[in-house]
């Protein structure tokens, strides 16, 4: 990392001078400031706060940094980890990414900054999403809804299971033909959700056809585009699986103006919850996540390495089905509530 006596050196001046720059202090004659000011852009520097006199006991501050927060899962998520944490006597940062890499990376440089005693963070890639400034440091950081190699502990949900569970519902409603609209394909969570499905389709003997299977964004626009796609097949498909929340208000909406009628047209299933869907569809069904438990295990569980209190954990939890079909099921799958410690 870039010191202060890096960037004394790249202006020719003392670190105290440095400083009293990064201060805003008048003393300092404007021809030097504009010295330090170019070094400080060349070399990248960005002042710590912690080595700006600030520096103290670990703060019990925890920062949480979600993909979208109008999405209602990471709402939930977010009133979890902020309860847990306030029980624990621990104020929670809140800072959404938007689902975007180079908006989470300065995020990421704003946590390393503040001094904050940990992380939570629902990953916008797998891959691509880089902690390891914040690994460097010693900080625990917790993912949620994805993993990510580097994390410290991570609380998710089975998610092939989860695809599985909503797939088998649709098979169990008579359905033959089932087409999935899922994430982008660099998104573990999506591939972990359509390849649940496929291995559902598979096991109830049904051929996969590559073209009932289409990536979008985990956006409205995403859904609608799909869903349209989908209908405009020669032969449309009889059931259909969007894997989440924000992509099936985009998928209704393409139905409705399509005059496709659920379920008597098709059968369809969503993941997660929409409240105000339900007023409108009544009988949608979907797979539920237990947003609010994550949450509270994600707070929990940073806490407790923050606090050195138990080993690092990766914990597991089922997601539920919740069926509002008006037509009964020819096959009941219940899976019992369980989470997974390792």
């Amino acid at each position: 990392m870039v010191t202060m006596l890096d960037v004394s050196r790249e202006a020719g001046v003392s670190s105290a001078t440095v400083s009293r720059v990064l201060t805003g202090s008048a003393e300092v004659d404007p021809k030097t400031r504009m010295l330090v000011l170019a070094a400080v852009e060349k070399l990248g520097y960005r002042p710590n706060l912690v080595a700006r006199g600030l520096r103290r006991q670990a703060s019990q501050v925890i920062a949480l940094i979600i993909t979208d927060i109008e999405n209602p899962f990471y709402t939930a998520v977010c009133r979890g980890v902020e309860d847990s944490a306030r029980l624990a006597g621990y104020s929670v940062i809140l800072c959404n990414a938007d689902r975007d890499i180079e908006k989470e990376r300065e995020y990421l440089r704003v946590v390393e900054d503040q001094n904050a005693s940990g992380i939570i963070i629902s990953p916008a890639s797998a891959h691509r999403t880089d902690i390891s400034n914040l690994v460097a440091r010693g900080l625990p950081v917790i993912a949620v809804d994805m993993a990510l190699a580097a994390a410290t502990g991570s609380v998710l949900v089975d998610n092939k299971d989860a695809g599985a569970l909503a797939t088998n519902h649709l098979i169990g409603k008579g359905c033959t033909r089932i087409a999935c609209i899922t994430g982008p394909a660099e998104n573990s969570t999506a591939a972990d959700r359509v390849e649940g499905y496929r291995r559902a389709i598979a096991e109830a003997g049904i051929q996969e056809e590559p073209k009932l299977v289409i990536y979008a964004n985990y956006l409205e626009d995403g859904g609608y585009k799909a869903t349209r796609r989908l209908l405009g097949l020669k032969t449309r498909p009889d059931g259909l699986f969007v894997t989440n929340n924000r992509m099936a208000v985009g998928a209704l909406r393409a139905l409705q103006e399509m005059g496709v009628s659920i379920p008597d047209d098709i059968n369809i299933i969503g993941f997660d919850e929409l409240p105000w869907a339900l007023e409108l569809h009544p009988y949608l069904s979907l797979v539920r996540q237990p947003a609010y438990r994550i949450g509270q295990e994600a707070a929990r569980l940073l806490i407790a390495c923050i606090r050195k209190e138990e080993p690092v954990k990766h914990v597991i939890l089922d997601a539920e089905l919740v069926a509002r079909d008006r037509r009964p099921l020819a096959k009941a799958r219940k899976k019992p509530a369980k989470a997974t410690i390792t």
